[in-house]
């Protein structure tokens, strides 16, 4: 599987996986996991598995508000600027610390995203519309133009 995930351009699925395998997905979950155990860097996606790697690149965590209607205004200020946006993360009152891989980083993954995400389950609407982001750039300069550009369209929660 590592070889596969090496050489995919895309992420891969469980299913397809379990397919090429002949075992089921629950099969195939179970083995990532033990290769993440082992030091893999695998990645999940909402599209499937992809091999992760170390990245050196600069990351800061924004806390930010807004409407559900909002995320796509909110994660293309992002990645216009250069940002890549990892996950989002709220404090739940009751679960604590809630997390889930995003994983956008281009007009075509936001549009993906978009095309799968419902208002109704973004995690933000349980906490009133706060939540962060974890977002990388190539430079700590692009990290403080994204900054901006979240405070500039009132976005950014200041500390």
């Amino acid at each position: 599987m590592l070889k596969d995930l090496t050489r995919a351009h895309a992420p891969i699925s469980a299913s397809a996986l379990g397919k090429k395998y002949g075992v089921t997905r629950q099969v195939i979950v179970k083995d990532i996991a033990i290769l993440r155990a082992e030091g893999a860097s695998i990645v999940s996606t909402n599209r499937g598995y992809i091999l992760g790697t170390m990245s050196a690149k600069p990351e800061r965590v924004f806390s930010v508000r807004h409407e559900p209607d909002e995320i796509q205004a909110e994660l293309s200020t992002i990645i216009e600027r250069g940002g890549y946006v990892k996950d989002v993360e709220i404090d739940h009152p009751v679960y604590g610390v809630i997390s889930a891989k995003i994983e956008v980083g281009s007009s075509e993954t936001l549009r993906r995203f978009l095309e799968e995400f419902a208002p109704g389950h973004s995690l933000a609407r349980l906490t009133g519309g706060y939540h962060r982001h974890t977002v990388s750039a190539d430079s700590e300069e692009t990290l403080d133009e994204i900054e901006q550009g979240l405070r500039e369209i009132g976005f950014l929660v200041e500390r």
